[in-house]
């Protein structure tokens, strides 16, 4: 499948093509005048289907909303001049709008598309012409989205000129009404209506819901309501916005080769099904949860199909791949039965977790099976598409699940692949990804949209136009200050400063919108743990340099000074306001929107959006220093005392001419081969990523990233982060201008979750080690055989077991064997 092109045409090329040249300098839409529509009336066919008048309805509600104005709606064209907005299907606008359409237009919209133009002579008329009731809405969305709405003022830019059809078909998100997510499950039916009627405006046209039976407990503190009646009223409302429902439903049972458990099963889903209003698809994860062979999950399926379509006639089952450990069979197995084009099957989905690379699976899948993205646009670590070498100690205080706004990473990831596939409904756990919603569904609509105008009609719309361009501005700083190391981003401040700025002009309505006080207390926190990492960073070199003088003060003199340092943390934190303000912010949102920040304080689920927990987890060495000291007070001896602590301070220490990395900082280090370019794989499925965690024994999955693994001990943080690629995509290290004439020892720590079987060879012909269990011991030495380093360069090639999840390697060492530490250095 190619690209087509782009589906919004501006009729003035020329001055379209002078303003792109200055879209990043200027404000767009302050450049132009604009005409005041404040005393309009909406002028509407004789007759219309129930979504072309709940288009008509949004209109008028949400300009009422933000203006205090009342547009009347009238089935004949008003008599007297006046502004008018003309709305209905292309072949209805004819009959009533006459001389005002444009009937011998070459550039027409297609399926779900629109025309919306402005006249405005001899008064102004604005004409919204639907290419079916989809459009109509749609149509209405993208005039909601140009229009300046102020308290008692409309208006719109006299230029506006645009024909608009959607690039792909599906367009949608996942709203799980189910406790693990960190803010739907306290959300009443109103809310949901009006946060799916805000996807509608943005284009979604699709909304994916859940069973009450997933993964996840049944009920939590906060639910309004009974999971099914609410599953029932979400597929209510969004048929009410003429979208596709979609349901999630993963395979919780036990057994699904047995007839009795069949049986079971099939029961819980008639009473489910029967029970909603309408269900466009269902979505049937291969795995995570419900791992089942494809054999049997097909054949599975096909029954469920039986019950699905007893009360959806229309309905299909789509599946995807997803297994943390798929094997060659398994995967063909899959493949085998996809192909097999059931009369029940909708299509394959390409989401977390799938091996098989998204053009890989385009050209596996036959073509005239659609293929639906799933794109994980909620978490930051540990996921599909993590940020790229994010900063430790954001990934210890953010962690997994916090307010992150990516729009140009979303946009990156959406335009490496979209070509591939038929659209998108994206996994979300909650409100924090609210940015990223607006900007996939803006994305799936036109590929081609820039970022900052995604952002200023975002802003525009959910906030206040006079704030547009400066919130617009603002969402793209606070993407900003997680590239790359947070020590030296000076940018941080920068983006408090703008948001404060803000702050301080903006009128009530501004200050009292959610999504303004997502990004403020985003700005908020990131300058707090900037700080702190700042302090502690200090403290714990001051701390070092206290241990340096163990020799001359004694072990225990140097022991409590180096103690006494790195508790001055506690005794002087540093930006305390900056910490207030968030949880100021935090019980704002939680009031408004149920946002779950924090375990104790508003009953979150622990590694599910409470960041706020973690707003003070140490971010130097400190937890390790002190649990050190501990073991080495309770030695015998002064000079067993002074090793230690020589031991300690030193432990990165290779030893003359020889090398240390911590390659889990960053995957740009050019000690790592040559692999693509993150825009070109953003899920790393042939490319290194940066993962975080150190892994606990007996432990399947930690939510959040403590300084702490194997027995739950203390560790050091560069055991925190690895380099991992994933499944069998080895992972290559090189070394050049090595001694020819030395012998090397290899230290590795291997840490991380996924506690593969990995194994090592040096230049593709040398077993360091065999295929090994990893995550039960951290440190491992090996020698590397005289004949790998013997032309000066070395590579170290991981790679895992088939069926692991992937390969991790935290620290390395190449040492010199101590015979020969006194040859020359290699680089």
């Amino acid at each position: 499948m190619q690209k087509s092109k782009p589906h919004y045409f501006l009729l003035s090329k020329t001055v379209f093509l002078f303003l792109g040249l200055f879209f990043y300098s200027f404000n767009f839409s302050a450049a132009q005048t604009n005409i005041d529509l404040s005393e309009s009336v909406i002028v509407i066919p004789s007759k219309m289907e129930s979504l072309e008048q709940k288009a008509v309805s949004v209109l008028q509600e949400e300009i009422q909303k933000r203006t205090g104005i009342l547009l009347e709606t009238s089935k004949v064209w008003p008599k007297k001049a006046r502004p008018v907005i003309a709305i209905g299907l292309e072949t209805q606008i004819q009959d009533f709008a006459g001389s005002f359409t444009r009937p011998g237009q070459k550039e027409k919209p297609g399926k779900e598309g629109f025309q919306l133009f402005l006249k405005a002579s001899p008064s102004p008329v604005i004409v919204v012409s639907g290419h079916d009731p989809r459009g109509v809405f749609y149509g209405v969305g993208k005039l909601l989205r140009e229009l300046t709405l102020k308290s008692g003022s409309i208006a719109i830019p006299e230029n506006l000129d645009i024909v608009s059809t959607p690039r792909y078909r599906i367009r949608g998100h996942q709203l799980g009404y189910r406790p693990k997510t960190n803010a739907y499950d306290a959300w009443d039916a109103a809310q949901f209506d009006q946060y799916i009627r805000e996807l509608a405006i943005f284009g979604a046209n699709s909304i994916e819901i859940m069973p009450p039976r997933t993964d996840d407990d049944r009920t939590s503190p906060h639910m309004k309501r009974p999971a099914m009646e609410m599953i029932i009223k979400q597929a209510e409302i969004a048929d009410s916005y003429g979208m596709d429902v979609w349901m999630w439903y993963p395979n919780m049972g036990s057994d699904y080769s047995h007839a009795d458990s069949i049986a079971k099963e099939l029961q819980e889903r008639d009473k489910v099904f029967k029970k909603i209003k309408h269900i466009s698809a269902v979505l049937v994860p291969g795995g995570d949860p419900g791992d089942l062979h494809p054999d049997i999950l097909f054949a599975w399926l096909e029954k469920m199909a039986g019950v699905l379509q007893k009360y959806h006639p229309n309905a299909k089952i789509w599946v995807s791949p997803q297994a943390f450990r798929p094997t060659k069979e398994w995967l063909d197995a899959f493949y085998k039965n996809v192909n097999r084009h059931y009369p029940w099957f909708g299509g394959v989905v390409f989401g977390p977790w799938i091996k098989t690379p998204l053009p890989e699976m385009r050209k596996i899948v036959d073509a005239d099976i659609p293929i639906r993205r799933y794109p994980d646009i909620t978490h930051s670590i540990s996921c599909q598409y993590p940020v790229k070498d994010w900063d430790l100690a954001f990934a210890m205080t953010l962690g997994r699940e916090c307010y992150n706004p990516r729009p140009v990473a979303e946009r990156a990831i959406h335009n490496a692949l979209d070509e591939f596939a038929d659209g998108s409904l994206s996994y979300s756990e909650g409100i924090n990804d609210d940015v990223n919603k607006f900007v996939w569904s803006s994305l799936d609509w036109d590929p081609d949209m820039p970022v900052i105008e995604i952002l200023r009609e975002y802003s525009r719309f959910f906030v206040h136009p006079d704030f547009s361009e400066d919130i617009a501005r603002g969402l793209i700083s606070l993407e900003r200050n997680w590239q790359g190391p947070l020590l030296c981003n000076t940018s941080v401040d920068v983006t408090l400063r703008q948001w404060q700025d803000m702050e301080k002009s903006a009128p009530p309505r501004v200050k009292q919108n959610y999504r303004f006080q997502m990004g403020l207390l985003r700005a908020y926190y990131d300058a707090y743990v900037r700080a702190r990492l700042i302090n502690e960073t200090a403290l714990e070199t001051e701390a070092r340099e206290a241990l340096r003088r163990a020799p001359e003060l004694g072990s225990g003199k140097s022991i409590n000074m180096a103690e006494s340092i790195l508790r001055q943390k506690e005794k002087k934190p540093v930006a305390q306001s900056y910490k207030q303000k968030c949880w100021q912010i935090a019980d704002f949102l939680f009031q408004a929107i149920g946002s779950q920040t924090s375990v104790n304080k508003y009953q979150a689920q622990d590694g599910r959006g409470n960041f706020m927990d973690y707003i003070d987890v140490p971010l130097n060495d400190a937890v390790w220093l002190l649990s050190q000291f501990k073991t080495i007070r309770d030695l015998t001896s002064e000079g067993e005392r002074l090793a230690a602590i020589e031991q300690l301070i030193n432990r990165t220490d290779p030893g003359p001419g020889g090398f240390y990395d911590n390659p889990g900082i960053s995957v740009e280090t050019p000690r790592l081969g040559s692999y693509p370019d993150w825009k070109d794989d953003p899920g790393s499925l042939k490319s290194p990523r940066v993962s975080f965690g150190v892994g606990l024994r007996g432990e399947e999955w930690v939510h959040t990233v403590q300084a702490k693994g194997f027995d739950g001990s203390p560790t050091p943080l560069a055991w925190m982060n690895q380099v991992t690629t994933l499944y069998d995509t080895p992972l290559n290290l090189i070394y050049t201008n090595l001694d020819p004439q030395s012998e090397y020892i290899l230290k590795v720590a291997y840490t991380g979750r996924f506690r593969s079987q990995i194994q090592l060879t040096a230049n593709d012909t040398f077993q360091i080690h065999k295929m090994m269990k990893t995550g039960t011991t951290p440190i491992w030495e090996f020698p590397i055989p005289k004949d790998a380093t013997r032309n000066g360069k070395l590579k170290l090639t991981w790679i895992c077991g088939e069926g692991e999840r992937g390969t991790q390697v935290a620290e390395v060492w190449l040492m010199k064997k101590r015979k020969e530490r006194k040859r020359g250095n290699g680089e």
